[in-house]
């Protein structure tokens, strides 16, 4: 008899094997094998880093002798006191760079270390519905059920504040929140997140703020609210923030935490675990960035608002194609596909067979982005026009 061990099944963990590639990462390795093919598929802003962190990193490269060497793994002690000071800016809120902070290699880093620490076999971590489609993935890593809160699409993609108490259970350990929403767009009202808290505190849950679009946020300043600005809430939070996207660091790799400080011992072994530490170089980088000009925000959020007014403009285009709500923040928008198609997914792939034109498919957010798809604006205006053109021809106005 054969005694041969099929190592495709032998080798590799079931927790490993059971993962599936990011919808948004596949369907961005697909178009990349088409050579013209535009795509909406990918997050990944089109800006250029700003040069006084550009000048900042050159300067180093010529006179820091310890840039190729590693830092402490919670992060370089002068980032960590600029990243608090950020953090006082933003929510009013003082924190101890030594107890609160840890330096991350971005948001992803962090939120996959941060679940490794919660996270037991079993335990659940409520998100919404649609979420952040790797959120759902590394819960489900770390051995996590994700627990689905469904946000309204005929709401504007807001969510039933009495349907999520009945969402929390024994094993829940924390509440994930993305606002502006990434894949809708959508900003969570002071409302919501005032109820959040208090549904958290009673119950003595974390609620996790993953914050890479609060600067792109349009006319709608004021109806943002940051919940790691409530000082009743600081043992309730972790707030996380990545320079990924309004700074244009995505290739940097480089976030932070603030934390509880009961939490940061752990979070740094597991930390320390994954990465070392974040690269000193872009730590350099992410200090530069928190301490210099802030100018380049407002004509990001500018360029990315005229690219929301065209995507919407192009969408209107296609009324029979796709129904929409118009994306509040962020830089996306997670139209309702309205032809004929044997589910998103399906539609995606033909799309960009066919039509050249990249999309992600929407359930993989969650059940309620079925027969969705999310398109990325963060795009230059002629990819985007592209796009729209492509669709027009293989659709029909």
């Amino acid at each position: 008899m054969d005694q041969t061990i099929d190592p495709t099944t032998h080798r590799v963990a079931s927790r490993s094997r059971d993962l599936a590639m990011s919808a948004i990462k596949e369907m961005s390795i697909r178009s990349a094998q088409i050579p013209d093919a535009a795509s909406l598929a990918w997050g990944l802003p089109s800006f250029r880093t700003p040069e006084p962190i550009r000048e900042a990193v050159a300067q180093a490269l010529e006179g820091d002798l310890k840039l190729g060497m590693y830092t402490l793994p919670g992060g370089l002690p002068e980032v960590c006191e600029a990243a608090a000071a950020a953090h006082e800016r933003r929510t009013g809120q003082r924190v101890d760079p030594k107890r609160n902070i840890t330096i991350t290699a971005g948001n992803m880093e962090g939120l996959n270390t941060l679940f490794a620490v919660l996270i037991d076999p079993g335990d659940e971590v409520i998100v919404t519905d649609p979420g952040f489609v790797s959120h759902i993935s590394q819960i489900r890593f770390n051995g996590g059920i994700p627990v689905y809160w469904k946000m309204h699409e005929d709401r504007d993609w807001e969510p039933d504040i009495a349907g999520l108490t009945g969402l929390v259970g024994p094993r829940t350990k924390a509440i994930v929140l993305v606002t502006p929403s990434n894949p809708t767009g959508s900003i969570l009202s002071e409302a919501a997140l005032h109820a959040v808290a208090e549904i958290a505190r009673a119950h003595g849950l974390l609620v996790i703020l993953d914050d890479p679009y609060s600067h792109f946020i349009y006319e709608n300043h004021a109806r943002y609210f940051n919940l790691a600005a409530l000082p009743e809430c600081a043992q309730n939070i972790v707030y996380l923030f990545t320079f990924s996207k309004c700074y244009a660091m995505s290739g940097w790799r480089a976030g932070y935490m603030v934390m509880p400080a009961d939490l940061r011992a752990d979070v740094v072994k597991v930390h320390d675990l994954t990465m070392i530490c974040a690269p000193r170089i872009s730590q350099i980088a992410a200090q530069a960035a928190l301490q210099a000009d802030q100018s380049h925000l407002a004509l990001f959020e500018s360029t990315l608002d005229r690219r929301r007014q065209l995507i919407c403009d192009r969408l209107d285009r296609l009324g029979h194609v796709f129904h929409y709500v118009r994306p509040q923040g962020a830089y996306y928008v997670f139209p309702r596909v309205l032809v004929a198609a044997d589910g998103d997914v399906s539609f995606a792939h033909q799309l960009l067979d066919q039509a050249h034109v990249a999309v992600t498919p929407g359930s993989a957010f969650g059940p309620s982005g079925k027969n969705h798809v999310r398109m990325a604006f963060c795009v230059e205006d002629d990819v985007i026009n592209t796009a729209f053109d492509r669709m027009e021809a293989y659709f029909g106005t």
